[in-house]
Formats: structure tokens, sequence, C-alpha cells
């Protein structure tokens, strides 16, 4: 089953690679989307993929990489696309 997300991540999660590090768990679980910084502090990102990889994002997103301290993570659920051919880091 395919599943798509929005994700929120607050807490301190940006200058500690917490993008650069989502990138990489997605290569690691064939997931394609995207992940960005927010002007407030916050990371966003958008998650697709088989629904047990978006599962693993979804909960490497309350940890993140080891400098970072997630205070609070936002899920919505969203409908599956198939928009997305990779995972990206925007700016």
């Amino acid at each position: 089953m395919k599943r798509r997300v929005h994700v929120l991540v607050r807490g301190r999660v940006q200058g500690v690679f917490f993008r650069d590090a989502t990138s990489e768990e997605a290569a690691r679980h064939h997931v394609t989307g995207w992940v960005r910084n927010l002007p407030d502090g916050r990371v966003e990102a958008v998650f697709e993929g088989d629904a047990e990889d978006v599962e693993a994002l979804i909960a490497f997103c309350h940890c993140g990489p080891p400098a970072a301290r997630v205070t609070g993570v936002e899920v919505v659920e969203e409908t599956y696309s198939g928009d997305f051919t990779r995972f990206s880091v925007r700016c």
C-alpha cells in the first residue's frame, strides 16, 4: 500500500544536518518527496512511498540526526499522488 504524508518538525532542527540526514534516510527506504527549512525554525517534508517505508521516515523525524532536539512532529495524511521520482532537499 502506498502512502503520502506532510510532516512538520519542531525543535532544534535547523543547523544540525536534519535535511541531509532525512534525504539519506529517504534514499535508504526508497521514499520520494522533499524536505526544507521553514523561516520559523521548523523543518517541513513530504514523503511518498510504501506505507512501512514512509512510517520509517516519520519515526526518524521524531529523533532526527544526533545534534537535533525534536520537540514535536505533526503528520498530516494526504492522498498518494506518485508526483515524485526522487527525494530532494529544497532551499
